[in-house]
């Protein structure tokens, strides 16, 4: 009596089916990579800005500027260099240009004086807006409009 193996010629279906799952597994992470790079979002994985909080006081407008103090008031100790200020969205310099900016890192609760000097005539009652820009990051962490 022969005897007739069932399982003959049945098991070469197993390779193909795990062939195939690994090709589709690879082409979609290879897609995903990719993808990130083309639309630009592995370059902003490390650029965050830092959160912190500010306060702006003693602003006074002149003929020929705008004085005003910003107090960090919270958040994150920050690099004064790496900080721009502006004025109606001209940039009058970084924080580390302040008269006041012996200390390093801006800690809460110090305050830094600014005074611009520009051809811009303040003397009159009118709103101002103030921001900082972190450099690195290209990200503005604070916004504020005054009057002066």
């Amino acid at each position: 009596m022969k005897l007739i193996n069932p399982f003959k010629g049945e098991d070469r279906a197993v390779s193909p089916v795990i062939g195939v799952i690994l090709m589709v597994a690879i082409t979609v992470i290879l897609a995903a990579v990719i993808g990130t790079f083309v639309l630009g979002l592995g370059d902003q994985l490390g650029d965050t800005a830092p959160q912190a909080s500010f306060d702006t006081d003693n602003v006074e407008g002149t003929g020929n500027g705008i004085s005003f103090d910003i107090t960090k008031t919270g958040g994150q100790d920050l690099d004064p260099s790496d900080l721009t200020v502006t004025v109606d969205g001209t940039r009058v310099g970084t924080v580390a240009d302040s008269a006041d900016s012996s200390s390093n890192p801006w800690q809460s609760g110090t305050t830094f004086s600014f005074t611009e000097l520009t051809s811009t005539d303040y003397s009159t009652s009118q709103n101002v807006d103030i921001s900082i820009v972190h450099d690195p990051s290209g990200n503005t962490i604070y916004e504020d409009t005054v009057s002066t």
